[in-house]
């Protein structure tokens, strides 16, 4: 069974105390996710390992030490069979998310999900629910673009002819022994992670900075677009419901709103929202959009929102999009150069300070 292991200075919840995403903890069917001081703890007692959560964190922050999605989609594309079961090749079903999914389903003519196993499984009925509404998504993307292909559930209730036992982890202890002690030392640490029946928290301090300082692809959208390379493009680019495409959007802007505070451009994890040099301008880029929602949550006055619609012709030709424009001008307090918002003529910094000092006055009232 897979320890589940948290990156902390890779989720979202960890580039800013807005961050209001809790998918982890929504989609694990045992509750051994938990958000506590901020970021997930985990339950590794509680986990069974079924990657779910894996499948759903937007930005890669969690991970199984025995099974790594990206290597599954290599291994897997070699594979003369397209079958996906938690017999044979995935922890679970589960496991795979949604661009995965639709690049598998491309490159293997095909993509079929035994759940002959889900029902007798003490997590199936909750794993379920969220993956019939995954896969729903995935081939409502799959008929816009197109595709002669789909993903399918089949009850195969597949199972190897020589299964080995899977050894219960706390069998570990049961025939722990000072004889056995060299050839434990290497698992000892991680069986008794695995045997903890506790919440294990994680914290972020300043050993963090760099790496949540870095804007990182994430290797399933990397695999995504390799796929879609490899297959033939739509005769029609589609637009979409938004709502429906759940691991990228596009956004709008309400240039009425926008303080340019520079915030949702500097937290994005990924890059997909960016400026210039002189901080003139945002710009947006759905090919790198993970829908985190992290740029929702730290816009104060609300004026970035998500599209309701979504233009399938991102995936094979990505542009970048200009999402605003600001006039650039020197501050008339402190001279220093900033982004000018309807003709602002002092910088934000200013501003602040003078609502302070006319707070002190008792002259704001």
């Amino acid at each position: 069974m897979g320890l589940l292991n948290l990156s902390p200075a890779k989720c979202v919840r960890a580039l800013s105390v807005n961050s209001v995403c809790m998918l982890c903890a929504e989609v694990c069917p045992t509750n051994a996710i938990a958000i506590v001081d901020r970021l997930p703890s985990i339950n590794q007692a509680s986990c069974v390992g079924c990657a779910g959560c894996v499948a759903s964190c937007p930005t890669e922050a969690l991970g199984l030490d025995d099974f790594n999605p990206t290597d599954f989609f290599f291994n897997f594309v070699s594979d003369e069979s397209s079958l996906v079961s938690c017999q044979k090749n995935v922890p679970c079903i589960a496991a795979l998310g949604s661009e995965h999914l639709i690049a598998l389903c491309g490159m293997k003519k095909g993509l079929t999900l035994d759940i002959g196993h889900c029902g007798e499984c003490s997590i199936g009925e909750a794993v379920m629910s969220d993956l019939r509404m995954r896969v729903e998504n995935v081939n409502y993307a799959l008929e816009a673009i197109e595709s002669e292909y789909f993903v399918e559930f089949v009850e195969e209730k597949y199972s190897e002819n020589e299964k080995a036992d899977e050894k219960d982890r706390r069998d570990f202890f049961k025939t722990f022994h000072l004889k056995k002690i060299g050839s434990y030392k290497a698992n000892f640490e991680r069986e008794v992670q695995l045997s903890t029946d506790e919440f294990i928290s994680h914290s972020i301090d300043t050993s963090h900075i760099k790496d949540m300082r870095m804007k990182k692809i994430t290797d399933r959208r990397k695999v995504f677009f390799t796929a879609l390379k490899r297959l033939d493009k739509p005769s029609i680019y589609h637009v979409v419901d938004g709502e429906r495409i759940t691991f990228t959007s596009q956004k709008l802007m309400d240039e009425t709103k926008c303080t340019a505070c520079e915030m949702c451009y500097r937290v994005c994890p990924t890059g997909a929202l960016t400026s210039d040099m002189r901080n003139s301008k945002i710009d947006f880029d759905p090919f790198l959009c993970v829908k985190c929602h992290l740029c929702h949550d730290v816009c104060e006055s609300d004026a970035i929102t998500l599209s309701t619609s979504y233009n399938l012709k991102e995936w094979y030709e990505p542009k970048v999009q200009n999402m605003i424009t600001y006039s650039v001008r020197r501050c008339d307090e402190c001279d220093a150069t900033f982004s000018s918002v309807s003709g602002d003529k002092i910088c934000r910094r200013c501003r602040l300070e003078e609502e302070e000092a006319l707070e002190l006055w008792g002259l704001n009232r």
